[in-house]
């Protein structure tokens, strides 16, 4: 037996619900504090952003120290490497720029490719089995 690895792409990470809990989210929003909060609120495995340039007082990922605050894993692709509001787009060639250390634990190194550190995440999820009531 294995745990499914659930994958949402949402263009926005406002479109998550709490129905998404324990997903991975794959998302084109910036990873600013307004996109945190609709990822605390559904609670996913990991939450993806777009780093939009990372900003000033480094705004375009500050989704990720306030998810590792409440225990959730978050990661960005690189602005330079997928389209700002799409997540098919951060699917297709996105590239991880920054993770918080949640995020790192589950294998999301800056530098990989999405793709290449999803498959992974998700080999490694294929061989658990979900705890017996």
């Amino acid at each position: 037996m294995h745990i499914p690895l659930r994958i949402k792409r949402v263009d926005s990470i406002t479109e998550l619900d709490p129905g998404d809990a324990g997903c991975v989210a794959i998302s084109g929003s910036h990873g600013g504090t307004s996109a945190a909060r609709y990822a605390l609120a559904a609670r996913p495995l990991l939450s993806v952003f777009n780093d939009a340039g990372v900003g000033l007082r480094q705004a375009g990922i500050a989704a990720l120290a306030e998810l590792q605050a409440h225990g959730l894993a978050a990661c960005t692709v690189a602005h330079t490497s997928a389209c700002i509001g799409s997540a098919d787009s951060a699917w297709d060639s996105g590239v991880i720029s920054h993770a918080n250390p949640n995020a790192l634990a589950l294998g999301m190194q800056p530098g990989l490719a999405l793709q290449v550190a999803i498959g992974a995440l998700h080999s490694r999820m294929e061989g658990l089995s979900p705890p017996s009531a």
